[in-house]
């Protein structure tokens, strides 16, 4: 559940940061984890239904108007789409597979979404977080699971650098990873009173 708390700190932070970085909750997004065989012909019925190709290079993602796919292994994604439209989209998943083997789960209420962008966005992440966050290493398009601040998180590079990151979080580490990140910031903080979460 999205904490008011929480997103006032976390807008107040942005505001304090003057432009330098911008941090937001998108609580709510419908997650699918999805398994298949990307070389059963389901697979093509499955993207058409989606209405985008399953990425099939490890650590990229894929990004349209309507939804996100993540890669998460050989068989495994993780659909991203807005608030509401899991059941929807699940439905159509399985017309679309027929009889081929598919494991569609709605794992929407097993986390939350942070946004950090910005331009020291990546510096604000690198505090924490043990990957290459250069753009020419983690480029647009480019998902990874991690840690940031000792906490499994899933780490999205979006389509543009302007675009920043989405963190997907368990729901019960949101609030400390909140704290964590007000703290991270805080450098880019020019505000007196800065948020503390």
């Amino acid at each position: 559940m999205a904490d008011p708390t929480r997103r006032r700190a976390l807008a107040a932070a942005t505001r304090a940061s003057r432009g330098a970085i911008r941090l937001a909750e998108l609580p709510y997004l419908a997650q699918l984890d999805i398994r298949l065989d990307p070389k059963d012909p389901a697979a093509d019925a499955v993207n058409r239904a989606l209405g985008l190709d399953l990425p099939l290079e490890p650590n990229s993602a894929v990004h349209t108007s309507r939804s996100s796919a993540l890669w998460l292994g050989p068989d495994e994604w993780l659909l991203l789409g807005r608030p509401g439209t899991q059941q929807k989209t699940e439905a159509g998943i399985r017309e679309a597979a027929g009889d081929a083997p598919v494991s569609v789960t709605d794992v929407s209420a097993q986390r939350t979404t942070f946004l950090v962008s910005g331009p020291r966005a990546r510096y604000l992440l690198a505090h924490g977080c043990s990957l290459d966050l250069h753009p020419r290493a983690f480029t647009p398009r480019r998902c990874a699971q991690t840690t940031l601040a000792r906490t499994g998180i899933t780490l999205i590079s979006r389509d543009h650098p302007g675009q920043g990151f989405w963190l997907l979080v368990r729901s019960s580490y949101a609030p400390y990873l909140t704290h964590w990140l007000l703290d991270a910031a805080t450098e880019y903080l020019v505000a007196s009173g800065a948020p503390s979460g």
